[in-house]
């Protein structure tokens, strides 16, 4: 999987975790790989960046992760950033414009205005949500 996607897996991953659907208390990495449909060390890589962000914990020799903290008290921002999202550019400028042409020598700062500003909003966003508010938006898809 791309390194894009480490986000939308750590959000699978951590709903699979508190709710595991029938899968047993504490799921394996491979368990968890299979329900998002990628490899077992690509999980645990992402695991290891949630343990290290102090959203979740394992024991040794123990299989499995539970959260650290409520659901409630987790931040989406807290995640992305754990699995070192944020290093990443959602919306890329390129960077190989004409400086002789009129447009190629402005577009990256006028790019950059716009795309700083989304940039705000989306991380803004991602902190005003809880963990909680993703698992409460996949039990309302059971009705």
């Amino acid at each position: 999987m791309s390194r894009a996607t480490r986000f939308s897996v750590a959000l699978h991953a951590l709903a699979l975790i508190e709710h595991p659907g029938g899968c047993g208390s504490r799921l394996t990495s491979e368990a968890i790989a299979g329900s998002v449909g990628t490899n077992a060390s690509f999980v645990r890589r992402v695991l290891s960046m949630l343990a290290r962000a102090g959203i979740v914990r394992s024991s040794a020799g123990i299989a499995g992760a539970e959260l650290a903290r409520p659901a409630d008290a987790i931040t989406l921002l807290e995640i992305y950033r754990a699995v070192g999202m944020e290093g990443e550019s959602r919306l890329a400028i390129h960077r190989s414009a004409n400086p002789a042409c009129f447009v190629g020598r402005r577009i990256q700062g006028a790019l950059q205005e716009v795309v700083g500003a989304a940039e705000e909003a989306f991380e803004a966003e991602l902190g005003r949500r809880k963990l909680s508010d993703v698992f409460r938006l996949i039990a309302a898809q059971v009705a």
